[in-house]
Formats: C-alpha cells, structure tokens, sequence
C-alpha cells in the first residue's frame, strides 16, 4: 500500500517503508522500471527505512517495486517524472501470511499463481523438513499432502517409498521423478544387495542425500495433468524442491542451528518368555522336579531354536551352556530362570546430532547462499552408525537488466561402517528374537571362543546358531556414497515480452559397498569378504523460449522447448562366492580370496531421450484459465528410438470473479478440470538379447543369454489421466477446502510373465495389460483463532484410492505380487491391486448340518485346505480404506506447539515374523489363542466348545483354536512321538472328520474331534496352521502422533545487544502417540519388503507382507538451537 505525499525539486524520488505495526524496514529492495519492464535503477532502504533515487529519467509511467523477505511484493504504478518534479513515497508492507495470490512452482520450474492451475498440485513449506528433524526428508511428508503414501523398511538410513495416488505400474517400483532446482535426480528403493548368505542389506535411498535445512518449499505435481510436461518420466507423479537462496535477506546473514535427538526403544514384539529352548523336551512327572524320560534326555535342548522346552522360574535346574564346572570338571546344573529384557537389553538407546551452518548474501547484482551440514547418528542396533556431510552452493548474477545467470551446487558425502542386515541369517535383532528366554544375551557379550578369537564365536550353541553381537560386530557393511549435482542457468530477456532460457544440469554419484564377514558365520563358515562399485551420471540440457502478451482482456504465454538427456551407470561386483570362504581369516582383501572361489560380475548401461515440449496458457480476465502442454520423446530404449507424444489441457474457472461474488467474506471459487496422458518407458537392452558372464567350465569362460524372452517390439506405459475438483477460500482464507476426484488408465503394463518351460525360455517381455485407478483427495484448513497474541491453524487430508486390473492377457488368469504359505497378493481382472488370497480351510458346508462351520480334519486330526487358485478365497487387502492427516500449528507470542496426526484407517498385512514365530514357539499370540480347558473333559468339554463354537471352533480372524497346551495346567492331553508316550504338552483340534464320502465327494457323516472319545491329540510343539496365511495376517490401521514440537522464539530486545537478529529454541518428538490395531509391536507402515517379483523385473519392494522388519519401536527425544545473525 503506497501513497503519493508531495511534488517538488530533486531528489527525483524519496520514501519510506514500515510494517502494518508501524515500524521501519531496513535493506528492502527497491527498484524501478519503465512501461517495458525495463529496470532503471535499484537501491535499498537505510536503518531508518528510507530510500532516495536521486536521479530518474524524465518520462512516465514508471512503477516502484518492493521486495523484502516474509512480506508481500508491493507494486506502486503510473508515476511521472519531469525535471521539476519530486515524489515522496510513504509505504506499508504486509507479512507474506496475508497473501492473497500464492505462487507455485510447476513443471520445467515455471512459476505459475495457483489460482490459474487447472490441476491439483500441493506444496509443503520448507519449515515442515526442519521443525522436527529427520533423516530421510520424505519421511516429513508423512501425513501432510493428501493422496501421498510413505512407507519404511525401518530405522535411520533404511528406504522410504513415496506413492502419489497409489500404485499404477505393475513393472516399476512406482517411485516420483524428483526435480531438484531443475535437477532430476537418480532415486529407487532397489537399494538392497547382498554379500555372503542372507545378509542382506538396505543401503538407503539416495534422495536421503539432499540436505532438509536447504530446502525452501516442495511442489508435488500429484497427476499427469500437472506433470505431462515431463512425458516419459512422468507416469508416477513429480516432486519439485526448490531450495533456499540468498535473494530473501538483505545483508549478509549467517545461520547456525544444532540439533540432537535421542531415539529410545520401547516396544518390542509379543515373544512369550515363559518357556525356554526345546522341542516338547520339558516334560516333568511331578512338581518336586523328577524328570520324565523322553526324547531328548534332558528339560533343556540348547542346540535348537523353537521354544517348547521347560517351563522357566519354576524352581529347575539344568546343566546349561555357560554352566560352571565343579572340581572333577563336570557342569554344574543351574537355575532355569526367564530373561524378559533380552531385546531391550541388547539395543542401545539411539542418538543423532545435526548441525547446518549457512552464509547468505543480496545486493541489487548478485545474491548468494551457501550452506553446510553435518549429521553423526550412532543407531539403535549395536555397532551401526551414519554419517551426512552436505555442501551446497546456489547463486545469482544480474549481469544487466536483460541477461541473469544463475547456478547451483550441492556436494554430498553419505557413510557407514557398518549398516545393519534385514531379513533372517545376519540380522541381529533376529537373532536376539530366536535366543532361549533362559539365556541372558549379556551373556553373548564376549562373543569369541577363548583362545579361537577371529576364528570361532561363542554361542548357546556352536556350529548351530549366530551370537547377536557377533553379527553386529563381525557382520559389517559399510558404504561411503559421493554425490554432486546442481545446474547452470542463464536466463535472457530478448525482449519485454520474450524471454530465453539455457540450463545445463547434471546428476552423479559414486557408491562402494563393502562387506566384511568373520569365521564361523553360520552361513559362510570360512567367512566372506565382497565390494560392490556403483555409478550413475545424467546429465540434462534443456532450453525454453517463452512469450507473455496482454492482448485486451486476454493474457497469453507460450512457451517451446527442448530437453536432451543422457545416462548411464555401472555397478561391479567382486566377492567371494556363496559357500566358499577366505584363504585367511579376518584378512579382508580380494587378494586373500582363491581364484576359484572369486566371484566377478560387472554390468553397465546407457539410455539417451531427446524432447521437445510447449505450452500455451490463456487467461481472461483474471477469471478463467486454459492451459494447453505436449511433449515428444524420442527414448534410445524404445524400438527405432520412436516417438511418442504427451498431451495435457487443463482448465481453471474463478467462479468467484465471474459471478462478482469476491469479498472479504468469498476470498476464492474455483472449479478446476484437466486431462493428460503421460508415460513410462523400458529400461535398457528390453528389446535384444545381450550376453553376460555366465562363470566358467573348466578355464573356458561361457557367455550366455537371459532366460527372459526380450521384445523388439515393446512401447511405453501409457497413462491417462482425467481429473476435476473444486477449491473454495473464505473468510480472508481463513477457512481453506479443495477436492479432487480422479481417474487414471494405464496400458500397455511392461511385466514378465512365466512361460513354459518348453520354450527355451523362463519368462517373456510383452506389453499387456490395463489398470485403472480411481480416488478422491480432501483438503479442509482454517484459521479458527487469529489475534494479536494467538494463532491457532489447523489443516486436515483425506485421501482414498483404489486400483483394479481391468485387463490381462488370456493366458495370464492373475497377476502375482508376492507369495507365501499357500497364498499371496494375487490380482485377477476386474477385483482390487493389493488383494491377498489364501488356502480355503475345508469345513462342513451344508448349513442344515449341527456341524456347519466347523473344520473337517483329516485323519490325523489336522486342518485341511483348498488351494487359493482354485478357491479365490480372498482374506484382506494391503490397501487402506483411507488415509487422513491433520496439521495443527497453535502459536501465543513467541511460543508455538506444532503436532501431525496420521490415520490409516483399514487394509491389512501378513506377518511372516509372527509365522515364524508360531513355528518355534516363540509368539506369545500362539500361547493366547490356546483354550485352556481347566479340568473339563468328555462331555462337558465337549458340551462348553459347542455352546462357545464361533471363538472356540470355528477358525476367525488369524485365529485357529485349539484346545490344550505345554503344561499340565492345560487338562493333560498326552502324544505320541516315535516310541514315546508323552503325558502331556499336546493339543487337540475342535472339528469334526469325515466318516466316508459318496459319489459327488460330500462327507456321508461326521465324527467328533471334540474332546471326546476318539479325539486325535498333536503335539503342542509344531501345532500352528503354518501353511494358511490367514493366520498371520493382521489389520493394518494405525493412529501416529508423527510429530510434535514445542519452540520459542526469543525476544529482539533481548538480542538487540549481541547482533543476533532471531534465536529459538524447541524440543520435539516423534511417534510419541503409536496405536495400531494388530498391537503385536510391529508397525504396519514397515509391511514393506525387498523381493525380486514373481512376474516383474528386478528387485521391487513387497507392500503388505513384513520379515524381520523388528526394529523397535522408539520415541525420539529431541532439541534444537537456531540463531540468525
């Protein structure tokens, strides 16, 4: 807001600047320009705010433009000087939070107001990545943008998943294209890879290696709508970050910030600590300690990991691994006492300590920042660390009014000595999971044998189990990753109207792996030793010329570009092979592995595409909006390098303005529509078959050719979007809605589907395949209470999406995700991507019969099963019903409390943790779903299941009853096993069994399985219904406090005197609120695993299904100094 005060002689024009409190602005930007948009002079408010011009042109009409960090630009328009004349300004600016015209970032880094955007597209604030510190920035974006999933495999440094508006591509990992200042960086969750037996290894996703504290806002350009414009690389949406420069301060300006978290486990998995190591070897005949002769002669077996051996804390005492010796040198029987802490005694509590300094600088020719961090995180797993160095450059050069340079660095350096392993075999906390509850893991600590040091650890068990702190300190993979990209830019403008830009981007790094495996791992014995070189370079040429002309009511810009991108990458392999060893233990060079047991792979590739794209948006009146792009491809990877056009259109009508209805009270209605087709291509060498090292036979080398069928014919995906939806602003913004409804088709799916293996092949490349998905995206925001010294805002999401396949190829019945047990995430045509099938148990079915429901056992008293591909018998989908999150940011002077909820509500996951669990007895769930008959037998037993049939027969849920258990507490029930008879520790299985069958294969009668006479008794040992997913499956809802942060922000009259210019202080945590509806300590967002696919290409994560993924739960305790100088 500006006003015209007085005309006299020189200076041509002076004025001052305050805020709506009345106080003065320092170092505001103050420039002039002529009707062309020429700028003919710059200069910068003193201490008092005031600015003077002490020279301008004669002539007219020139504008005042003023810029200044966190306030609006103000725009002062149709001044005229002449020699005679002086202007005196007097100028208010206003906080950028009463903004009415936001701008955001949109493809090709174009800036657009996001009233004129007929698509959807969110942007999250640069203070979201720092308010509450994590390691991966995707994992900040948890419950903040509507239509956004984001999934882990575990703690600091692992993999995060990002999915816009679900999964649409069967042959990809479903992964955004991130832009990064008009960078597009290398980014896959295929981050796993393995040395030696089942160690394997997540080494984290590289979009981890950008710096949060430089980020200054992210775009997520949701739809093809939004993102045709970057056409082949578009089919899973766009992030654009946009990071900080130094054109917001006005004066060099220095940043320091410290940050220190503290990660505190606190829940662990649902393991029973009741029983210790054994297979139904704790058998005694009375209390006062005589022991039964069975199999295994003793109540403890040691050398095996299930758990049904004796009961703990009962007063026995057994000779024992770490057992002392007596005089005549013969073990001493110990206590058998129960160790509940054994978890919580072997994890540490984590600590990650950041710290980012950053100079930043602005006069009216060049602005710069430069930026540096540094993140040390010492993990929860013992022996695991990380370590972040980030260094970033980015600035400007206004040459001359028409021609601008601008360019961007970053400098990354992502390390570990030892990251830890996933899965079974090497991981640690797996192994701790499987210790006898009768051990004390402390006990492990010095994990070599005495004497046998570097050559043999010291187990419960030796030759059968790893010590857990073995593999943690012996077990090592490190990493060190050396990242660079950044740009040159140079932008010209030719003309008021015309305008050219040139931008040379590139993307590389260098990643060594090395893996380090002692003597007597289990898995290799003689020890493994491997390095795994990667590489990965793009580099990005792109120009853009654009047009703007006001024409009457209209506004035109067109704009014609092109981009031409190259990569490539290599990754090397040098190692041992698996069941080999080393010539030397704990000598880890590739010279110390026999030339017979090397192991040597090496493969690179290239891809080339070159583009071209333009744009036509039309605005009228400032009240309807048409934006019009396409794009050509021309992808190296694709037959005859062919092209392929992307089109998109989209329209954005201001209902508000068009109907005269904007008001304080109607701020914005806007209704909004678009369509696109956007794509993905193939990964290289699809099309011909190519040779690979295929070892050797004797010493003559063999080259061979894939098992997979390859196609010279393959196209790209294609997908095909339509979306509409509606924003309405009211209340000066102060209550907030959008929604978008949305539909995409993607054709032409790239997979590999099985074929017979007459063919000489195991699999075949076609395009095939149609999937279609629908959603709806909710906003809702307000601004309940604004106030001199309060200010409450609160900001809610819904998100719900489903994805079905609506074709396949007829010789394809379903499309296979993930197996396990007898069932898997199979997806027919027609039903829902995500569903889970399993076995159907065989029960009675004629509903006039007592028996309907029941299971029908066979004749050794087991569950029997229909298989799942002739059943389809569906149990779940991993898919939620819905996603919701909530933002609430409530602020009283300089105190402001900050907290994110996240809500998923529906869907569900297999646990294989908890099958193996039931398996070895380890799961406290299996010994909760016995039915303990007390002293129940024959006919009153029988009596009591029947009356409790639904809970206590018939299988529901993942349970199975069975009735009995280990100890005579549980009614007795005796077993046989080989020529034992033991007096208790079985179960049996209520059902009925078929009498007979007649002719169509329908039982003809039933006998009871009910306790009764002739009722078939199991041991408890080896009981669980391992072979039927349904028992491990589990639902997936959560309710996360993801975030939650307190920070004040002290006072300017306090710092006035030590040149500080702002300081804060906060604390904050993390999951501080976790509830989920399976409560077995496993969280389901880590349902998440690396596999390479049934029907697919290369490794892609499992969604639904989790192995191991047991790190545990923590709350993060954290604090944070910020001070600007």
């Amino acid at each position: 807001m500006g006003s015209l005060l007085a005309q006299n002689t020189h200076p041509a024009a002076i004025g001052i600047i305050k805020n709506a409190n009345n106080e003065v602005l320092a170092r505001v930007m103050v420039r002039v320009e002529n009707a062309d948009n020429q700028v003919l002079a710059n200069t910068l408010t003193n201490e008092k705010g005031i600015f003077t011009f002490p020279k301008l042109p004669a002539g007219g009409p020139y504008r005042f433009i003023f810029n200044y960090a966190g306030y609006t630009t103000d725009t002062l328009k149709g001044y005229t000087i002449n020699d005679s004349s002086k202007l005196s300004l007097s100028v208010v600016m206003k906080k950028k939070v009463e903004e009415l015209e936001q701008v955001l970032v949109t493809a090709l880094g174009i800036k657009r107001e996001k009233k004129a955007l007929g698509f959807s597209v969110e942007e999250v604030g640069g203070k979201e990545f720092t308010r509450v510190t994590q390691e991966n920035l995707l994992n900040s974006m948890s419950g903040k943008v509507a239509g956004v999933t984001i999934n882990s495999t575990g703690g600091p440094g692992s993999s995060v998943s990002m999915i816009i508006r679900g999964a649409t591509s069967l042959s990809s990992d479903n992964q955004p294209l991130f832009v990064v200042d008009g960078v597009p960086l290398a980014n896959t969750v295929n981050n796993v890879s393995q040395i030696g037996q089942d160690n394997k290894v997540d080494y984290g996703n590289a979009i981890s290696d950008i710096n949060p504290d430089n980020i200054e806002s992210v775009t997520i350009l949701k739809g093809p709508s939004a993102a045709a414009l970057y056409g082949s690389r578009a089919g899973n949406g766009v992030v654009l970050i946009t990071t900080k420069t130094g054109k917001k301060v006005n004066r060099a300006t220095v940043n320091a910030s410290v940050n220190t978290v503290f990660d505190i486990p606190y829940k662990f998995l649902k393991w029973q600590t009741k029983f210790g190591s054994g297979q139904f070897s704790g058998i005694p005949v009375s209390r006062s300690g005589n022991m039964l002769t069975n199999p295994f002669g003793t109540i403890i077996t040691e050398n095996i990991d299930a758990t049904f051996g004796a009961e703990l804390d009962m007063g026995y005492e057994e000779v024992q691994w770490n057992s002392p010796k007596d005089q005549n040198g013969k073990p001493i029987p110990m206590p058998l006492v129960s160790h509940k802490n054994n978890v919580k005694n072997f994890v540490n509590t984590g600590m990650t300590t950041t710290t980012a300094v950053s100079l930043a600088n602005n006069n009216d020719k060049i602005a710069y920042r430069v930026g540096y961090a540094n993140m040390t995180s010492k993990g929860i797993i013992p022996n695991t660390d990380l370590f972040k160095n980030a260094l970033n450059l980015n600035s400007s050069l206004q040459a001359n009014s028409k021609l601008s340079f601008s360019t961007n660095l970053d400098f990354s350096r992502t390390n570990s000595n030892n990251r830890p392993a996933g899965d079974r075999g090497a991981n640690p906390l797996q192994a701790v999971y499987t210790i006898s509850p009768h051990i004390d893991v402390r006990d492990l600590r010095d994990y070599w044998m005495p004497g046998q040091e570097g050559l043999q650890q010291r187990t419960q068990a030796n030759g059968v189990f790893n010590n857990p702190y073995f593999l943690a300190y012996e077990v090592k993979n490190g990493f060190v990753r050396d990242r660079v990209f950044g740009n040159i830019r140079a932008d010209w403008k030719i003309l008021p109207s015309l305008s050219f830009m040139a931008r040379y981007s590139l993307d590389t790094y260098n990643e060594k792996r090395e893996t380090k495996i002692a003597n007597s791992y289990i898995n290799n014995p003689g020890g493994a030793y491997g390095i795994i070189n990667l590489s990965n370079f793009e580099r990005n040429i792109d120009v853009l010329l654009t047009y703007k002309k006001d024409i009457g009511d209209f506004d035109f810009s067109v704009s014609a570009g092109g981009n031409k991108r190259y990569q490539t990458g290599k990754n090397i392999i040098t190692s041992t092979k698996d069941g080999t060893g080393l010539n030397t233990p704990g000598v880890y060079t590739i010279q110390n592995i026999a030339p017979q047991n090397l192991n040597y792979n090496s493969t690179m590739f290239e891809k080339g595409v070159n583009s071209i794209y333009g744009t036509l948006n039309v605005g009228y009146k400032g009240m309807a909006y048409l934006d019009v792009t396409g794009r050509t491809d021309w992808s190296s990877t694709l037959p005859n390098a062919a092209a392929y056009f992307y089109p998109a259109a989209s329209l954005s009508l201001l209902v508000n303005e068009m109907a005269h209805l904007t008001s304080d009270d109607i701020n914005l209605i806007k209704l909004r529509a678009g369509a696109a087709q956007v794509g993905n291509d193939a990964s290289p060498y699809q099309l011909l078959a190519t040779l690979y090292n295929a070892g050797a036979w004797g010493n003559i080398p063999r080259l061979s050719t894939s098992g997979n069928l390859l196609n010279p014919f393959l196209k790209p995906e294609i997908a095909t979007s339509y979306e509409g939806g509606a924003d309405i602003n009211l209340f000066r913004n102060r209550l907030r809605f959008a929604a978008t409804y949305y539909m995409v088709e993607n054709k032409n799916q790239i997979f590999s589907p099985k074929t017979a293996p007459s063919s000489g092949f195991s699999s075949r490349n076609i395009n095939a395949g149609l999937l279609r998905s629908r959603g709806v995206e909710l906003t809702l925001g307000g601004t309940p209470v604004q106030q001199k010294n309060w200010k409450w805002d609160v900001n809610v999401n819904f998100t719900r999406n489903r994805t079905k396949i609506i074709s396949l190829p007829d010789d394809l019945p379903y499309y296979t995700l993930w197996e396990e047990g007898k069932g898997g995430a199979w997806t027919y045509v027609g039903e829902d991507i995500g569903d889970i099938y399993d076995a159907k148990m065989v029960t009675v079915t004629d509903k006039s019969s007592p028996y309907y429901g029941y299971p029908i056992l066979d004749n050794t008293g087991k569950w029997q099963s229909i298989d799942a591909t002739n059943s389809r018998n569906k149990i779940g989908n991993f898919n939620p019903n819905f996603i919701m999150g909530l933002q609430t940011t409530l602020s009283y002077k300089n105190f402001t409390l900050s907290m994110t909820f996240d809500w998923r509500n529906g869907g569900d996951f297999v646990s294989q943790t908890y099958r193996y669990g039931e398996e070895k007895g380890n799961s406290q769930l299996f010994l909760d779903k016995l039915t303990n008959p007390g002293n129940m037998k024959g006919q009153e037993l029988r009596d009591y299941l029947v009356s409790h049939q639904d809970e206590l027969i018939i299988p529901g849920g993942n349970k199975f009853p069975l009735v009995g258990g280990p100890t005579p507490e549980y009614n007795g029930y005796g077993f046989a096993y080989g020529p034992y008879v033991l007096p208790y520790g079985g179960v049996f299985i209520p059902g009925v069994r078929a009498k007979g069958y007649d002719a169509n294969g329908n039982p003809t009668g039933y006998t009871e399985n009910l306790g009764g006479p002739g009722t078939l008794t199991l041991p408890y040992a080896g009981s669980s219904a391992w072979s039927f997913t349904r028992a491990f499956l589990f639902p997936a809802s959560y309710l996360k406090l993801r975030e939650v942060s307190l920070s004040y922000e002290l006072p300017k009259r306090l710092l006035s005197g030590v040149k500080v210019q702002n300081a804060s202080v906060s604390i904050y945590s993390r999951n501080i609120i976790l509830w989920t509806a399976a409560k077995i300590g496993i969280d389901p967002e880590n349902a998440y695993q690396p596999s390479t696919t049934v029907q697919g290409s290369g490794m892609q994560f499992m969604q639904g299904i989790e192995r191991y993924n047991v790190t545990p739960w923590s709350i993060p305790m954290g604090a944070k100094l910020n001070v600007t100088f």
